[in-house]
């Protein structure tokens, strides 16, 4: 899908430009620690004291060297959209810099390189030595992608060759503590061609859970430790078992859909059955009974940003990482690849719109690190057990892996948005543009997320060609038209299947995206007798600045529904907010009372997901008590 699809949409154009003008320069600054009052990343400087040219000691988080590779990827991803000789220019210093950072051997850490020359590859569990190359890895393939520049990809080579030699059965036994690498050699083996990557990805997936005491033992033998992470718990690496005998979603939430996603790749390259199975029933953990409503992960800060227990997701204390719901675009992306079911683009647009878009703020300069569906400020200020929570959003991040992985994401958007096989084009996501390869032409109107109407012209499609449309799982009432006649489509697995189209002919499909309310599972006990409100693929939520500041006070009337209504804001821009009948209980002063609090009629209102956090600072939440 390189390049395939140039997007032009009424929702999206505006995210486009927010990463190439806001995102992209704002980001670069940050690497090279010139946001004043930011936290400093040091990312940059790193490689400028590894290279030779600057003096000092490795500063920051270890694993610093990824958020330049994850600019780099972002960089490389809007270069493809839009050519920028100023961009490039600073992308190719950067490049520079790593290349004169990369040892003779093809090593490239600066951490180990200026800390820890003498310790390289004894601590997998904990130094993210595989993850930091995965990283540059996918840099060094989209910048070649984007530009034709193989100065990158030559590095990302050499170090991958390098890792070759050291890990393998009949060599040193390892796999990474945070996997990454496995879905970036894939890639790398996809643009070069040399099947070496790809049995080095499949070796790392071959090898984890065959030893579940690997890293206690790593640990053991090494006898230093960063941060005293004791590897006691086998589940939270992902370690278990062996992969192909998984049924679970289990430990760290960002590690374990980046390790899925290379499993998924690495299923699709070798044809390797079992472990597309083992995919499968993953995937169907996660989304029946391990995932938020909003497309968010993680529902543990205390056990580690991790997957927990079936239909444990609290609200308040939920972690649902921004780089999870990626992680978990990514995994969708990877699975629609090998099966072409809708219920794989269904999870990805929800995190995507809800999740994902929350994660920057709207001037694309703040960031949220977590994604709770409640907040109280004040509560997440003073409470042990909150200090996770980001109430706010935040300019920069000691930790700074969502920023940049949420650039390179939107960057790339025009990749999720189809999949082909063999003569059938499949309409992912809707978003209006042109796409065009070499059997199909065709232009894409639409108002979505807010309009349900999306309208394909064919331009040329090619004799026994088929477009395929998804038909979400939310639409009650879906009509697809052909030249304004209704068209009665073959569904198959989620999609309609559009066929003996020709030049000028025009699809119309027709959504419901009528305001609905949603109830949990009755398992999920942090949401019994509430509900929440969605339209379309956006859950909705309650901000104190719409509702007086009330929202503690507020209950839904369980025989009225939501109403949408069109809104434009300053903050927001232009959005679609929800008005919804209910009540409002009235307060008193004692903490107990035997007497059950009046109420009077409100009308509450209601905001996208994505959008909270980008006015006042106050509560939020997604799911409210039914009455």
């Amino acid at each position: 899908m390189v390049n395939k699809f140039k997007i032009n949409d009424s929702f999206w154009n505006y995210y486009q430009r927010l990463v190439a003008e806001s995102i992209i320069p704002y980001q670069y600054a940050a690497i090279n620690d010139e946001v004043e009052g930011a936290e400093k990343s040091h990312s940059v400087m790193n490689f400028k004291i590894a290279a030779g040219e600057a003096e000092g000691k490795h500063m920051g988080c270890y694993w610093q060297d990824s958020d330049t590779a994850k600019w780099l990827e972002a960089a490389a991803y809007s270069l493809m959209v839009t050519p920028d000789h100023q961009l490039e220019a600073k992308a190719d210093e950067i490049i520079r810099l790593i290349g004169k950072s990369q040892e003779a051997d093809g090593y490239l850490d600066t951490y180990f390189t200026l800390m820890r020359p003498d310790d390289k590859w004894t601590n997998l569990h904990e130094a993210h030595e595989l993850y930091c190359a995965g990283h540059m890895i996918e840099a060094g393939v989209a910048y070649f992608e984007a530009t034709g520049k193989t100065a990158l990809l030559d590095i990302v080579k050499k170090l991958a060759d390098l890792i070759f030699r050291v890990f393998g059965t009949d060599r040193q036994r390892g796999i990474p503590g945070h996997p990454e690498i496995e879905l970036a050699l894939v890639r790398l083996y996809r643009v070069t061609g040399e099947r070496k990557y790809l049995d080095l990805a499949c070796y790392f997936l071959d090898e984890r859970g065959t030893d579940p005491e690997f890293f206690i033992k790593e640990r053991e033998k090494r006898g230093w430790s960063f941060y005293g992470m004791h590897p006691i718990d086998p589940k939270y690496a992902q370690n278990p078992r062996p992969l192909r005998v998984e049924s679970d979603a289990v430990g760290h939430a960002v590690r374990a859909v980046y390790l899925y996603t290379g499993m998924a790749m690495a299923a699709g390259e070798t044809g390797d059955k079992p472990l597309l199975d083992a995919c499968k029933r993953i995937w169907n953990s996660i989304v029946n009974k391990r995932m938020y409503l909003t497309g968010g992960i993680g529902s543990s800060a205390e056990q580690g940003e991790a997957f927990t227990m079936d239909y444990d997701l609290p609200n308040d204390t939920a972690y649902a990482e921004t780089c999870a719901s990626i992680g978990l675009m990514f995994f969708a992306k990877a699975m629609l690849e090998n099966e072409h079911d809708a219920k794989y683009a269904d999870v990805m647009e929800t995190a995507l719109y809800n999740t994902v878009l929350a994660g920057i703020s709207r001037d694309g300069k703040k960031f949220l690190y977590t994604n709770p569906l409640e907040v109280d400020p004040t509560y997440a200020k003073n409470l042990l057990e909150l200090k996770h929570v980001n109430a706010e959003r935040f300019m920069w991040h000691g930790c700074a892996c969502c920023p940049p992985n949420a650039a390179r994401l939107l960057a790339s958007l025009n990749r999720y948005a189809w999949h082909c096989s063999d003569n059938t084009l499949f309409s992912d996501l809707f978003i209006g543009g042109e796409y065009c390869d070499e059997h199909i032409n065709l232009h894409i109107e639409t108002g979505y997320p807010y309009d349900g109407s999306v309208k394909y012209r064919i331009n040329r499609i090619a004799q026994n060609h088929t477009l395929a449309v998804r038909v979400p799982f939310w639409s009650n009432d879906t009509g697809i038209f052909v030249n304004n006649k209704k068209y009665n489509a073959e569904i198959k697995d989620g999609y309609a299947l559009i066929r003996n189209l020709a030049e000028n002919d025009e699809v119309m499909l027709m959504l419901d995206i009528s305001p609905r309310k949603v109830y949990a599972n009755l398992n999920v006990n942090s949401d019994l007798g509430k509900c929440a409100i969605a339209a379309g693929p956006l859950v909705y939520c309650f901000e104190d600045t719409d509702n007086g500041g009330n929202i503690n006070r507020l209950q839904i009337d369980c025989t009225k529904s939501p109403v949408s209504e069109a809104c434009e804001s300053e903050e927001l821009g232009s959005i679609n907010i929800i008005k919804i009948q209910g009540f409002i209980l009235s307060e008193f002063d004692m903490l107990y009372s035997f007497t059950k609090p009046e109420s009077q009629p409100y009308t509450l209102t209601a905001i996208p997901y994505y959008a909270w956090g980008n006015r006042s600072k106050g509560k939020m939440r997604v799911w409210t008590v039914e009455k």
